[in-house]
């Protein structure tokens, strides 16, 4: 059972989101799952310029760090993506990554995986950022077990959700071992199914990759 944390604040070994990200990997690997930590931030990734060859080619143009750290996500059970809160949304990093995912929600390639979300805010609006994230996880195939955060100019709200953090990663680690099934989830997941085989069978002459993918899915 592999589980990759991504941690998009910019801040290194000072970031506080990090320490819930770490928090929720101990928890995942306390329950038996190998687990890696990610510094998104220390990666060079492109920004995606919407040229579609993802679509037609199964590739991006652009050689940089986005291409192993894919690999990665498309290889881990499990997924954790923390970032803080920036103007009411997740960070440049994160949604720079995020864009470069596109192929990812037209084909559904996280279904079957799990995924969490850790985020910190300024003040107590750290869902803004966690609902954003679980939404892009369903959006992209993945069953969302939880999400944790906390405002750390709050006294002691620090070291509650670190707690929280922990229980959640052993609940991802644990919903992946026991293949736990979400129904409210799995209706998204299954309209969305339909929803992009037909939009990439009215694009097949173009999203030739895409196309080939649904094909083999049936």
């Amino acid at each position: 059972m592999k589980i990759l944390g991504i941690n998009a604040s910019p801040r290194g070994s000072k970031s506080q989101t990090l320490r819930l990200v770490r928090a929720v990997l101990d928890g995942a690997k306390d329950s038996g799952a190998d687990t890696e930590l990610v510094d998104l931030c220390k990666l060079d990734i492109e920004y995606c310029n919407a040229c579609g060859t993802c679509f037609a080619e199964g590739r991006c143009i652009y050689e940089d760090d986005f291409e192993e750290l894919y690999r990665k996500i498309l290889d881990c059970d499990g997924l954790v993506l923390g970032s803080p809160n920036y103007f009411h949304t997740v960070t440049a990093q994160m949604k720079t990554m995020l864009d470069r995912m596109a192929d990812t929600i037209h084909c559904q390639l996280l279904t079957g995986k799990y995924g969490c979300s850790a985020a910190t805010a300024g003040s107590p609006n750290f869902e803004e950022v966690t609902d954003y994230l679980n939404k892009i996880l369903v959006g992209f195939g993945a069953n969302v077990v939880g999400q944790v955060g906390a405002s750390p100019s709050l006294s002691g709200t620090m070291e509650t959700a670190e707690k929280g953090a922990f229980a959640l990663g052993q609940k991802l680690a644990e919903a992946i071992r026991d293949e736990k099934v979400y129904p409210d989830q799995e209706a998204i997941h299954q309209e969305r199914r339909e929803y992009f085989k037909v939009l990439v069978e009215m694009n097949k002459d173009i999203w030739t990759h895409e196309y080939e993918h649904w094909k083999r899915m049936g």
